[in-house]
């Protein structure tokens, strides 16, 4: 299920989504924030063009709600329903998450919305 050739697989590595061989990414740690969105122009492998047309990611931003939701809905369950905080606490918790995983809901949203156009190919992986 997480191996090449799956849609979860390239969506949380933010590999390509036709090859599966590298990076979609300049710079593979989403915390250096000044390029956490930065992207190659192509695939050096199969040569795929990321950003298929101008603006293409702008959609990424609904998917970005509906991560963010997932997130805060996780952080309330951990806080509020498994440790028992009060709801101060709680809001504060739910908050942080969503400071903290910034970075990581803005790639996962992006790499969930490519992936919803691109599809893995066997034969540009093997050459």
């Amino acid at each position: 299920m997480f191996t090449k050739g799956s849609k979860l697989y390239s969506i949380l590595t933010g590999s390509c989504p036709k090859c599966h061989q590298e990076s979609m990414y300049s710079n593979k740690n989403a915390y250096n924030i000044s390029e956490t969105l930065k992207l190659n122009e192509r695939c050096s492998h199969c040569h795929t063009k990321y950003q298929i047309e101008p603006s293409f990611f702008y959609g990424a931003m609904y998917v970005s709600y509906a991560v963010g939701i997932a997130f805060a809905v996780a952080a309330f369950v951990i806080s509020n329903l498994i440790l028992g905080a009060n709801l101060k606490v709680t809001f504060i918790s739910i908050v942080g998450t969503l400071v903290v995983f910034m970075p990581i809901i803005m790639r996962l949203s992006r790499n969930i919305w490519i992936n919803f156009f691109m599809h893995y190919d066997k034969d540009l992986a093997k050459k």
